[in-house]
Order: C-alpha cells, then sequence, then structure tokens
C-alpha cells in the first residue's frame, strides 16, 4: 500500500466580515466583469500577468495533477502569426462551418473573422490542457480541472482591472503549431489580456437571475 502524503495543518481564509457579506462583495466585484473586444494597447507590466497565472494556478485538479500550461505571448511578430493563422480559422467557420441558428445566435454581438484585438491587447494568454504530465504520467479530469483553471485566471485579471476575452477559434491545432508545443499540450482557450480601450463597448445583455441558476433541495 503507498504511503499516504504529508499532511499539514489547514490555514483558513478569513475574509473579516460575515460569509454573506464576504460573497455579496465578491459578486459585486464579479458582475462587472464583461468579455471585451475592443482593447486598449495600454502596456501591462509582465509581473501582473504573473500573479494573474499564479492565481490561476491554485485550481484544484484531478489527484493534484495540474493538467494546465498558460503561454504568455507579448511578442508583437508572435502575436501577427497567432491572428493571421486565428483568422484563416475564422473565415472558414463564418462561411462554411457554422450552422444557420449559431450564425444567428452570434449575430447581436456582431462578431465576424476580423480579430484585430489579437494584436491590439498587450498580451495573449493560450491555455493548453495537458492530456499527460511533462514526465509522461496519468492525469485525470482534464476538462474540469483546466476549465476550473481558468475560471480563476479570468477572475484574477478581472481583480486587477483587466478585460479579457475568451477566444474559440475551431479549430484551434494552429495555437500548437505556431508556438511549437508539445504533443502533450492541447490548446483550450485564447485569451486576449490588457486594459479595455477607453470607448469599449459591449453588448446589453441580462443574465439569468438566480431562481433560474439554482435549485434549492
Amino acid at each position: 500500500m503507498a504511503k499516504p502524503p504529508d499532511h499539514i495543518p489547514l490555514e483558513p481564509y478569513d475574509p473579516g466580515l460575515p460569509s454573506e457579506q464576504a460573497a455579496e462583495r465578491f459578486y459585486e466585484t464579479m458582475k462587472r466583469r464583461r468579455t471585451v473586444r475592443m482593447f486598449s494597447d495600454r502596456p501591462v507590466p509582465i509581473e501582473t500577468i504573473e500573479w494573474v497565472v499564479r492565481a490561476a494556478g491554485t485550481a484544484p485538479s484531478g489527484a493534484n495533477k495540474q493538467p494546465w500550461r498558460f503561454v504568455v505571448v507579448g511578442d508583437p511578430a508572435m502575436k501577427r502569426k497567432i491572428r493571421e493563422a486565428a483568422e484563416e480559422e475564422e473565415r472558414e467557420f463564418y462561411t462554411r462551418r457554422a450552422p444557420a441558428e449559431w450564425l444567428a445566435d452570434l449575430a447581436p454581438f456582431g462578431t465576424d473573422e476580423e480579430k484585430d484585438f489579437l494584436e491590439i491587447a498587450p498580451w495573449l494568454v493560450i491555455v493548453f490542457k495537458m492530456m499527460k504530465t511533462d514526465e509522461g504520467g496519468q492525469v485525470y479530469y482534464v476538462n474540469e480541472s483546466v476549465g476550473i483553471a481558468t475560471g480563476m485566471l479570468l477572475a484574477a485579471a478581472h481583480h486587477a482591472g483587466l478585460a479579457t476575452l475568451t477566444h474559440t477559434p475551431s479549430p484551434m491545432g494552429f495555437l500548437s503549431k505556431v508556438l511549437e508545443r508539445p504533443a502533450h499540450e492541447r490548446p483550450y482557450l485564447l485569451i486576449p489580456m490588457g486594459y479595455p480601450a477607453e470607448d469599449s463597448v459591449v453588448p446589453d445583455i441580462q443574465r439569468k437571475p438566480l431562481g433560474e441558476i439554482m435549485v434549492r433541495v
């Protein structure tokens, strides 16, 4: 039988407020998070991005395998390559691949194959899911683990005053090629990250109320 891992005392987080007040305060912060497609080219220190990624790396994962890798791109030439490859896939999506219903659902958001934000945003964070460890070991609940980490990445970026976009060009295999990533890493999300443009606008949408997303039993 394998030796159980060492354990250390838990250090609970105390928000310094009653739990309901702390939860409400976090909600009030997060409800202002919006997906942004109009970015400023205002520089963002790499140290900020590093802290955001560190926060994502605290996410829980299956058997603590931490099957994620965050490739951070700030080089203009590389961002140009990514944009060109992404737009090639997007042209195929909008003209051939996407069914009519999908295109109709996207119409209110005004999206198309032009992705200038991939060059304007100071940073691109490409999330890869690892299908095995770097040493070739097994990983578990990969999509669930990487999804949780990505949610924490978005929350951390918002908390730092940054805007993000969860961009999903389909298929995303070009990212592995352009970034020369190993075969056991597969692209999961492409996230432009930076400050919103001063004239940035977002669609006038509403979130579902609590009664539609929560069931108390």
